[in-house]
């Protein structure tokens, strides 16, 4: 029995909403808490799959080695580009991917002064054993987006409406109106 098939449904099908979760509670004005919180969930979900295959694999790897998975040796640059992430995210993962033996870093022999990152051996036999893991997790994120009701197209448009204008020149804007207080 999954835990929330204890909890008490409303009417009209939702869950109802426990007094003591003030970042559920908060709606709209805990919109980043509630993502982190999300995010962390799922990360801790993945780690404790892969531990319970005693499998050495940090979730934040993911993203950066499945990019050089599909596309071949990339720069740390264009990596960061495709996921949409920083640089710094992208650099930590690939020293840790690194010294995991999963990746190696060289020269791009058109251009000395960049370093493409390569699937090592190793990191092609760690991708051929994280395979099925991986179509599990695709087939779980599917059946979990639709439960949840399909969130993914209400991500993208969020991710469009932030690209669109971040929340600091929201912010920005209200706060430059006449007879608000910077404060």
């Amino acid at each position: 029995m999954r835990k929330n098939d204890r909890a008490s449904i409303t009417s009209d099908g939702g869950r109802l909403m426990s007094n003591d979760d003030f970042n559920r509670n908060a709606g709209s004005s805990t919109l980043g808490a509630r993502l982190r919180r999300l995010s962390e969930q799922i990360d801790r979900d993945a780690t404790r799959v892969y531990a319970a295959r005693g499998i050495v694999f940090e979730q934040r790897w993911f993203g950066p080695l499945n990019q050089i998975v599909q596309n071949g040796p990339m720069a740390i640059g264009e990596i960061a580009e495709k996921l949409r992430i920083t640089h710094v995210s992208v650099s930590q993962a690939a020293r840790s991917l690194e010294a995991a033996g999963l990746i190696a870093s060289y020269a791009d022999a058109a251009d000395g002064r960049r370093r493409l990152l390569a699937l090592t051996s190793e990191g092609q036999a760690r991708v051929r054993e994280l395979a099925p893991i991986w179509a599990a997790f695709d087939t779980a994120a599917t059946a979990l987006d639709e439960e949840a009701g399909s969130v993914v197209p209400a991500l993208n448009r969020l991710d469009d409406a932030l690209a669109d204008l971040s929340l600091f020149d929201r912010v920005s804007e209200l706060l430059d109106r006449p007879g608000i207080s910077n404060r």
